[in-house]
């Protein structure tokens, strides 16, 4: 059931991204971000001669996407963790540089549609979010004990929410009756607190509410901040990274680090630009590439979904 209703977002665009790198026998590509291993499997079929290392923090979706991935025998390494800790695994595996990166950010398919993780603001569930549930505070631990100042910077830096005083109050003020423990509540909560005018646009009123804990239960933004650099560094000379994020916080992120990685970061005015200061990436997209219409029609969760590449072109030179 979970492979037949999992839609793998911009699949096509992201092998063609990747195709001129992984061609070669023996080339390696990492899959940041498993899920339910439907990019893991087209790569592993676009590519015949490639290996697969895949990362996942959710113990249920490495059991479910091992499944998947089992035909393809040991072309393909499953592991349990977090995708900061890239390095760490390539150096356990023995894979000193990699020819290929995809990252798909974001809750996964598998945990938006059961119900009893609580990403979902559709369906009253357990308030949990956490996407390794072996480890951490669950969102219903932070809207419970976290000082009111700390849960309006969450909602406002993570969900971008400028009703964040408002719902806080609200939250505060209903927790100190009882303790929050499903998702019905806290969005009943958020739709009596906002003014009218604020639950007219945008979908849900809860969504942004929903995106700030989920992003702050799971450390996401911080995460990310150290793993798409490392990514990065992981690369071969012509190796390329893809990256999929799904909000304007994620995207904002890896335009950063690829803006970075392709400047010239010479001293203005020097006749001939030294080797170190000349760009080691090669943007792949012009800004961020959309998922086409079909698409969206097909798989409405690809609808936010915004596509970044880049090529290294050169190694680090100290």
């Amino acid at each position: 059931m979970s492979q037949t209703r999992h839609v793998p977002v911009m699949l096509q665009r992201c092998l063609d991204l990747l195709a001129p790198a992984l061609g070669e026998p023996g080339a390696v590509v990492v899959d940041c971000t498993l899920g339910l291993g439907g990019h893991s499997e087209a790569l592993l079929t676009a590519f015949p001669s490639a290996r697969l290392v895949a990362l996942d923090r959710d113990k249920e979706a490495l059991r479910l996407s091992g499944e998947r991935l089992a035909p393809f025998g040991d072309r393909a390494t499953l592991v349990h963790a977090v995708y900061d800790e890239l390095p760490e695994v390539l150096e356990r595996l023995s894979v000193p540089r990699v020819q290929g990166v995809l990252f798909d950010l974001g809750v996964s398919s598998m945990q938006l549609d059961e119900r009893e993780r609580g990403f979902a603001y559709a369906h009253d569930a357990p308030l949990d979010m956490r996407m390794d549930q072996t480890t951490g505070v669950s969102a219903a631990e932070v809207l419970n004990t976290y000082p009111p100042g700390e849960l309006v910077r969450i909602l406002r830096q993570y969900g971008e929410e400028k009703q964040a005083k408002r719902i806080v109050s609200a939250i505060v003020r209903e927790r100190e009756k009882e303790p929050f423990s499903n998702s019905g509540r806290l969005v009943e909560l958020i739709r009596d607190a906002l003014p009218q005018a604020a639950k007219r646009t945008g979908g849900n009123p809860a969504k942004r509410t929903f995106q700030a804990l989920r992003i702050e239960v799971n450390g996401e933004l911080s995460v990310l901040e150290r793993a798409v650099p490392a990514a990065v560094k992981s690369l071969a000379v012509d190796g390329r990274i893809a990256v999929l994020s799904y909000h304007s916080l994620e995207d904002r992120l890896v335009k950063q680090v690829f803006a970075a990685g392709a400047a010239n970061t010479a001293p203005p005015g020097l006749p001939v630009v030294p080797e170190q200061y000349q760009p080691r990436l090669k943007l792949l997209t012009r800004g961020a590439e959309l998922p086409t219409d079909e698409e969206i029609a097909e798989n409405r969760r690809a609808a936010p979904a915004r596509l970044r590449g880049a090529q290294r072109i050169r190694e680090d030179v100290l």
